[in-house]
């Protein structure tokens, strides 16, 4: 684990956050409706904080997997421009979304919490883990939250990148404008 200021600097550098799905933005359960569709609980937290990223310039994507109609409305929902659905090579889906983004790596954050995230976390410049991620990869990250899976990790996420840059409590005036529930606009 990280110091505090060494994940500071880190934080400062990113201009990329990219999240895992199941583990990350849900709590990992899958649950499966009467007709066999696929349900997902996503946190309102997140959401915030997805939002609040994308609102000061740093960019938002998913890199998951798996894929569903939950998540599709999800990425719609709060505007991530960026997403690689049924990956099976994240390392790939990275390489290709930074260079598209004229970025190098250690200007990614990226929030994993098991075996499949690893590849990714080793080569970025801010790794992340939800506290119940899988113990290895949770060895392998800079930052474990203090929350698990699906309870606001990406809120956490963003407070960390967003506080390396600016007082939160600046940061959340944003937030507080009628204007800031609008579905984002994909820059």
């Amino acid at each position: 684990m990280m110091l505090p200021n060494q994940i500071k600097e880190k934080a400062q550098l990113v201009s990329l956050v990219i999240f895992d799905v199941d583990g990350v933005l849900t709590d990992g359960t899958l649950v499966y409706g009467p007709k066999g569709e696929e349900v997902k609980h996503f946190n309102v937290k997140d959401g915030v904080g997805i939002k609040l990223l994308q609102t000061y310039g740093i960019a938002v994507a998913v890199i998951s997997a798996k894929e569903s109609l939950p998540l599709k409305k999800r990425i719609e929902d709060l505007g991530i421009q960026y997403s690689y659905l049924k990956c099976k090579d994240k390392l790939e889906a990275l390489s290709e979304l930074t260079q598209k983004l004229n970025l190098e790596f250690e200007q990614v954050a990226f929030c994993g919490d098991d075996v499949i995230d690893l590849k990714v976390m080793r080569e970025i410049g801010l790794s992340i883990a939800p506290n119940d991620a899988y113990e290895m990869v949770k060895i392998y990250a800079d930052v474990v939250t203090n929350v698990g899976g699906g309870k606001g990790v990406a809120r956490e996420v963003a407070d960390i990148i967003l506080s390396s840059r600016m007082d939160l409590e600046q940061a959340y005036i944003k937030a507080m404008l009628p204007e800031f529930e609008e579905k984002q606009v994909n820059k």
